[in-house]
This record gives structure tokens, C-alpha cells and sequence, in this order.
């Protein structure tokens, strides 16, 4: 069922800094974003500027030094690492550069998996793990193993896990970095089909101008904080 287009994650007044050497570093400064269901957003910024650190902040995979991170509407920065780790895996879905999928896998096994630690059965994950196989346009290459198959259908198998368990937000890190532009817009019209259909929030850092011209918004990091382009 399509959500409704209601905010699914909101950084509110968010502030990260690391110490490098004697000098502090700051990353992120009272930042403030938003996120809808079913909208796309590109995170456009040079390396080295915090795009990372963003991601991981988003996807709790790292705290916050000041302010407050909002997942579904539940503030997550002082969250106990189990109750993180719960949403992560119930409510977030990550996308690399690199597809990480498990080699010695099928395509659908890698998307039964992160279902069968959710709770699953066996039988109903492999039949979910086909259907969004088959959505993602790689349903004939369910029994080929990663390294059988080619860069972009690697990828299109990694964003069928990443959202195996119905996640509200995937959080892409440069995930067509690896691709040919053909092959990137490929990978991007069957996520961009994804997120219509289900509702699902995409926040998705890319170098590729073209496929951030391709998203409802674009923002970038500027004198640490996320602002609009």
C-alpha cells in the first residue's frame, strides 16, 4: 500500500564533529533536512565535505554531537544501540558503491536473507525475494550467482535487498559510482519506479549530475549545513 506523503526522516538542528589531531573538525552545524515518502532527493557535494557522514547520521549508524535525528517520527539520537539497530534493519535500507552482495549466494538468496533474519519463512522470502527481483528487471538471473552477473545487475539485486523488509528510507551512497551512464540510468529508472510505486523516501548522494537532475530536489553541504540547490 502507498504511503501517504508525510515526513519519514527530519534532521533536526543536527551538529558532528571529529577531532583531528588538536583540531576539531566540524562535519555538520545545526543541519535541518527533511525527507518524504515517495520523494527522491540527491545529495550533491565534493568528497570530502560530509556526504558520508550525513548518510551514516541518517541511517543510525552513527550519533549526532547535538540535535536529533527523527525515523518515522521517533526520535532516534539517544536511542539505545539495540532499538537502533531494530529501526535500521526494519525501517532503513542502504545502498553502496560497491553491491556487497554475499558470493557464494544466488541473486534471490542474497534478498532472502536480510528477510529470514527479520523473521521470515524460508518459503515466503524466496517468493518475495522473485517478485522484487522480477520488479527490479532481473528476475531471469535469480539463480546466477554476483559474480555471474553484470555491474548494473549487481546493483539492481542490492537495491531488492536493501528494501526486502519494506523499509520507509533507502539511503544510497554513490550507488551507479561504478557504472557506464547507460547502465547508471538503467539502475535509476527501476529505483525511480520503485519509489513511485511503493511510497518509499530515497536520499541518494551522487556525483552524477544527470541523474541528480532526475530527482524531486537536490541539496548540497555548504559551511556545514544542507541546503537547497
Amino acid at each position: 500500500m502507498k504511503r501517504s506523503a508525510d515526513v519519514v526522516l527530519h534532521l533536526e538542528n543536527v551538529s558532528r564533529h571529529y577531532k583531528q589531531g588538536e583540531e576539531d573538525l566540524v562535519i555538520l552545524k545545526d543541519a535541518n533536512f527533511s525527507l518524504k515518502s515517495g520523494e527522491t532527493v540527491a545529495l550533491v557535494a565534493p568528497s570530502g565535505t560530509g556526504k558520508s557522514t550525513l548518510l551514516h547520521l541518517a541511517g543510525l549508524l552513527e550519533r549526532p554531537d547535538g540535535g536529533e535525528v527523527f525515523v518515522g517520527g521517533k526520535a532516534c539520537g539517544t536511542l539505545p544501540d539495540e532499538r537502533r539497530t531494530a529501526i535500521r534493519r526494519s525501517e532503513i535500507g542502504f545502498v553502496y558503491q560497491f553491491h556487497h552482495l554475499l558470493p557464494e549466494f544466488s541473486a534471490v538468496e542474497n534478498v532472502m536473507v536480510p528477510q529470514m533474519i527479520a523473521g521470515l519463512a524460508p518459503a515466503e522470502a524466496k517468493a518475495r525475494g522473485a517478485q522484487l527481483l522480477d520488479y527490479m528487471r532481473v528476475g531471469h538471473r535469480a539463480n546466477h550467482r554476483p559474480g555471474e552477473l553484470s555491474g548494473g545487475e549487481q546493483q539492481r539485486v542490492a537495491i531488492a535487498r536493501a528494501v526486502a523488509n519494506a523499509p520507509i528510507v533507502l539511503l544510497a551512497d554513490e550507488p551507479t559510482g561504478n557504472l557506464d551512464p547507460e547502465t547508471a540510468g538503467y539502475v535509476f529508472d527501476a529505483l525511480e519506479a520503485l519509489v513511485r510505486q511503493s511510497g518509499l523516501a530515497a536520499l541518494f548522494a551522487t556525483h552524477n549530475m544527470e541523474i541528480a537532475e532526475r530527482m524531486d530536489r537536490r541539496v548540497t553541504l555548504h559551511d556545514s549545513r544542507i541546503v537547497e540547490l
